[in-house]
């Protein structure tokens, strides 16, 4: 626990309500109490800049002003606020005088001021206590996360997203609450202000000022933007944001046993089918384009409103190929010959029937024989320790790529 400075009473309250943590802990050569005293004064002066003068009292004012007048005010009369802010006064703020604490209106809405200035103070506590002024480290943590420019390549991602969102909707994915500190790796996915967030690429690693390890990272947002951003920015952003979470890796499980669970039933079939479309791409490649998925009713059925059905290129679509198992979980087998074949999705946009945009999911790019090859791999229970080189077209060993 830090150990408490020495001051008078007045003091000690002075300190509180200009947002200042009594501790003696050193943050970068400054107290955290220092750090906040001079990221409250800060933001006096980026007031100052923008308006052309100090904040002033007055009802007509907004609150913003009204509370940066309390703070400085408060500022002028504290000896050792102006001992920290020594050579940072720009603007020569702190050779005026007190515009009159004491004149602040008892009128103004507490609960509405704090909530637009992102404060949290006890219910016994009036608005010039700022407990939570944030230190210089924590705003440049916060602009750091909302320095997002447009993601140019956001095609090649876009897929990503729209898998995990599948993969979250049908319970393959969970999500889970984001520990302190927790790792970060590549190619995971969180949930950041509300956004799904993919951690791209991972930097080398860097020593930070504190002397631990950091490293940049790209992370790209569900919205086509990304930023550049130390990892431990993230950590804390994901940390502090009450809604912040990790999205887990998905999970097949067991696919065939001698216990039903929730989900099973007594026989499934793989299908495999081609389309009859007369799209370019797929007349170019239609030996080896497929759509894979697994059903437990009538296949024929399933097809018969094809040529209406963006789910099947708005084509009539013929059955390639279906194999039968038993005993399965269908969700999680169909989820894990999607993940298997995720290299060879097929990418491509036709029109529905009311001129809207589609992007096809579950077609790929793979041989007939391969994916009878997989479906064999899936039956004995080896599918995991291989995976699938779209670039050769075959089934090769992990740790082959």
């Amino acid at each position: 626990m830090a150990k408490k400075a020495q001051f008078t009473e007045d003091d000690d309250a002075l300190l509180a309500e200009l947002g200042v943590e009594v501790e003696t802990k050193k943050v970068g050569g400054r107290t955290a109490r220092e750090e906040r005293i001079i990221a409250g004064f800060e933001e006096i002066e980026r007031f100052f800049e923008l308006s052309g003068k100090p904040p002033a009292h007055g009802e007509d004012k907004d609150i913003f002003e009204r509370l940066y007048a309390v703070r400085l005010d408060r500022i002028r009369t504290s000896a050792e606020c102006k001992a920290v802010l020594a050579g940072m006064d720009k603007h020569s703020l702190l050779d005026g005088h007190s515009g009159g604490i004491d004149t602040v209106p008892d009128d103004i809405d507490d609960d509405a001021l704090l909530a637009e200035l992102g404060v949290e103070v006890p219910e016994e506590h009036d608005i010039t206590k700022l407990t939570h002024v944030k230190t210089r480290a924590e705003i440049r943590a916060a602009e750091e996360i909302a320095q997002r420019t447009p993601c140019l390549d956001f095609e090649n991602f876009k897929p990503l997203f729209l898998s995990v969102q599948e993969d979250l909707a049908s319970g393959v994915r969970k999500t889970r609450a984001f520990k302190k500190n927790a790792q970060i790796k590549q190619e995971e996915f969180f949930i950041l202000g509300g956004q799904k967030a993919y951690v791209a690429e991972i930097g080398e690693e860097i020593k930070a000022p504190n002397g631990e390890t950091d490293a940049r990272l790209r992370v790209i947002y569900d919205n086509g933007t990304e930023s550049n951003l130390l990892r431990r920015s993230l950590q804390r952003a994901l940390y502090k944001d009450d809604a912040g979470r990790r999205v887990t890796d998905p999970s097949a499980g067991p696919l065939f046993s001698n216990v039903h669970e929730e989900g099973d039933i007594e026989s499934g079939t793989i299908y495999v089918l081609r389309s009859k479309s007369d799209h370019p791409l797929i007349k170019e490649n239609r030996s080896v384009i497929h759509k894979i998925g697994v059903t437990g009713g009538d296949i024929e059925r399933r097809i018969a409103n094809a040529r209406i059905d963006p789910t099947f290129l708005m084509a009539d679509v013929e059955i390639i190929a279906t194999y039968e198992l038993s005993n399965i979980n269908r969700v999680k087998l169909e989820n894990l010959i999607h993940r298997f074949f995720e290299s060879a999705k097929l990418n491509i946009e036709i029109k529905d029937r009311f001129g809207n945009p589609i992007m096809p999911r579950e077609w790929f790019l793979a041989p007939l024989f391969v994916i009878d090859e997989a479906v064999e791999k899936i039956k004995d229970g080896s599918i995991v320790d291989f995976s699938y080189d779209s670039k050769a077209g075959k089934i090769i060993e992990r740790g082959q790529l």
